[in-house]
C-alpha cells in the first residue's frame, strides 16, 4: 500500500499513521491513535515504578554491643519478620562512650546474630565499622522469597 493511501485511511478514521520499523524494506507503519498509545505507556511505567519501590526496603535493627541475650532474641525475631517480607536489614551495633575502644565485642554481636538467622538470610558483605556504628547488610536467601511470595 502506497503512503498516501495509508494517510487517507488513517484520516478517514481520525488516527495517526506511526511508523512501527522503519528499516524494513518496505517500512511498516500501524494506524493507532498515537496519544493513547503513549498514555497507556506511561501508565504501564508508573505502575511497574510503583510496585518496584514497594519491593524493595531496608529496614535497620540497632543494637549495643553489651545488649542482653533476651533482647538480641526480641530483636532477631524482627529481622526474621523483615526478611519473610523480603525486605534487606541492616543489623547495626553502635558503641557509646568508651565501648569503641571495644570492638571486637561489637563484632561478636554482629556474629552471633547472623548465625542465629543464617536458615533465612544470608550476610551482603563482612561487618564494616563506620565511626561509633559497625553494620552488617543481611538479605533474604533464595527458598525464603521464594516462600514469602507464595
Amino acid at each position: 500500500m502506497t503512503i498516501a493511501d495509508a494517510r487517507e485511511i488513517a484520516e478517514a478514521r481520525q488516527m495517526d499513521l506511526v511508523e512501527v520499523a522503519g528499516a524494513a524494506v518496505p517500512p511498516v507503519v500501524r494506524i493507532m491513535d498515537f496519544h493513547k498509545f503513549r498514555y497507556e505507556q506511561r501508565k504501564k511505567v508508573q505502575e511497574s515504578k510503583k510496585k518496584s519501590t514497594a519491593t524493595t526496603q531496608m529496614k535497620e535493627v540497632k543494637l549495643r554491643s553489651r545488649t542482653e541475650a533476651h533482647d538480641v532474641e526480641f530483636k532477631t525475631q524482627h529481622i526474621r519478620r523483615f526478611l519473610a517480607a523480603g525486605h534487606r536489614v541492616k543489623v547495626t551495633v553502635f558503641f557509646k562512650g568508651r565501648e569503641i575502644a571495644r570492638p571486637d565485642l561489637g563484632r561478636a554481636m554482629l556474629e552471633r546474630v547472623v548465625a542465629t538467622i543464617t536458615d533465612v538470610a544470608q550476610p551482603e558483605s563482612e561487618p564494616r565499622l563506620e565511626g561509633r556504628n559497625m553494620s552488617v547488610i543481611v538479605v533474604p536467601t533464595k527458598s525464603t522469597q521464594g516462600a514469602s511470595n507464595a
